[in-house]
């Protein structure tokens, strides 16, 4: 079948590839795209936020599959209205998308069916969430309801941060996105990644990472859409995989059930692992980036069948298999990043980078300019590498990224720090 991916990021190159890679893929076209997704498919211009442009192109081109990348088409209700085409598509539908579209709907539905998260407060008015913080103390978690970015999150240390956090999005400082905020108790215990495919009844696992948020060695400066990742998540023991499915996962899938909503799609739970065991700390509606990166080099099973059985209602069907291989991929971003960045800097190397063994480079922000490629973004590329252990996949990264000519670029020098300190015992 010819299969339409939406998307133009570092997980829309993961995707692509493993799209590509299927049997029952014909002809995979990204929208838009990117020069990594044009080594694997068609790169097309289209206006993703035009659904009708996008059901006439499926149309047009003989388009038998759709699959939703990023999160913003999925909260406007691309898959909806590409259903009602009688298009088959991947992803939740808007109602369902709300789990990463509002931080407020997400928590209301954990208090609603006893799924464990933090204590939590809405508010629209600044004053009210400062006394709210004055009152309850800090440490404590600033969130804008809406989309922003991965920039919408911020993990106050002080009462100034806190009330700044809260001035910044309720004043205006994210758009929409931050006209409610949620305030939420701190959470103590190590963050990780569970990620399952959902059928709107059923679920299953589909693996686990880990991720650095922060822009900085030793989880140091603001947060970030995420400097790095690896898999999988020693951490997530089986018995605490099962704990999340049963307590977490599948409280969810019937949740959103009962409220005439069902769940299709990767349901992405990040998580803290407290002392109480795993809590939410939110809900992504999609694949993460850039746990995708992760995460995809390590499925051995066919992509689109397992995409096609989630859709269809029939994940009793599906069978994942994994490599035994580890996975870590560094984020290579722009001077600057998360704040402005300046585009257009050339990158050499890559094609050096990318003939190690087990490497792949994933573009995220990258532009073709000619034969050149350049940087046109903050997050810029993802350097994957395998390898037996974290600390195997971990080495052979960094001599990926070693091998990358980029002065105006950056990255992370400790990505993995926990697992390979957990593998040396």
């Amino acid at each position: 079948m010819n299969i339409l991916l939406i998307g133009s990021g570092g997980r829309e190159h993961a995707l692509a590839r493993s799209l590509a890679a299927s049997a029952l893929c014909r002809r995979l076209f990204i929208a838009p795209g990117n020069p990594g997704t044009a080594r694997h498919g068609t790169n097309v211009t289209l206006d993703v936020t035009d659904h009708r442009a996008v059901i006439d192109f499926c149309r047009t081109m003989g388009i038998g599959f759709v699959v939703v990348g990023p999160e913003a088409p999925l909260v406007a209700g691309l898959v909806d209205d590409l259903t009602a085409a009688g298009i088959k598509a991947f992803g939740p539908s808007k109602a369902a998308a709300q789990l990463e579209g509002s931080k407020a709907f997400t928590k209301d539905l954990c208090a609603e069916f006893g799924i464990p998260t933090a204590a939590y407060r809405r508010f629209t008015d600044a004053e009210a969430a400062k006394t709210y913080v004055r009152n309850y103390g800090v440490p404590t978690v600033v969130k804008a309801d809406g989309l922003a970015a991965g920039k919408g999150v911020v993990v106050a240390m002080s009462f100034e941060e806190a009330e700044a956090a809260i001035d910044m999005m309720i004043g205006g400082g994210l758009g929409a996105a931050g006209a409610e905020v949620v305030v939420e108790a701190f959470l103590e215990g190590e963050e990780a990644s569970f990620f399952a495919l959902c059928d709107g009844a059923k679920a299953i696992p589909f693996g686990t990472a880990q991720d650095h948020k922060r822009v900085f060695d030793g989880d140091e400066g603001p947060n970030t859409g995420g400097m790095g990742a690896y898999s999988p998540a020693a951490v997530l023991t089986p018995e605490l995989q099962a704990r999340v499915m049963r307590e977490i996962i599948e409280p969810t899938l019937k949740g959103m059930a009962a409220r005439g909503m069902p769940y299709k799609g990767i349901l992405y739970a990040g998580l803290m692992l407290t002392k109480d065991g795993p809590k939410l700390i939110e809900y992504n509606a999609r694949l993460g980036d850039p746990e995708t990166q992760v995460l995809l080099p390590r499925l051995t099973s066919d992509l689109v069948e397992a995409l096609l059985a989630a859709c269809d209602g029939k994940l009793d069907t599906a069978s994942l298999t994994w490599s035994d291989k580890a996975a870590l991929t560094v984020v290579m971003a722009a001077n600057g990043y998360p704040g402005a960045v300046e585009k257009g800097s050339e990158i050499r190397g890559l094609d050096k980078a990318g003939a190690l063994d087990d490497v792949i480079v994933f573009h995220a922000g990258t532009k073709q300019d000619a034969d050149r490629i350049i940087a046109n973004g903050g997050r810029v590329l993802n350097v994957t590498a395998l390898g037996g252990t974290i600390t195997d996949a971990q080495a052979r990264a960094y001599e990926a990224v070693s091998r990358i000519e980029w002065p105006e670029g950056f990255c992370r020098r400790d990505i993995g720090w926990r697992a390979v300190e957990r593998e040396r015992g």
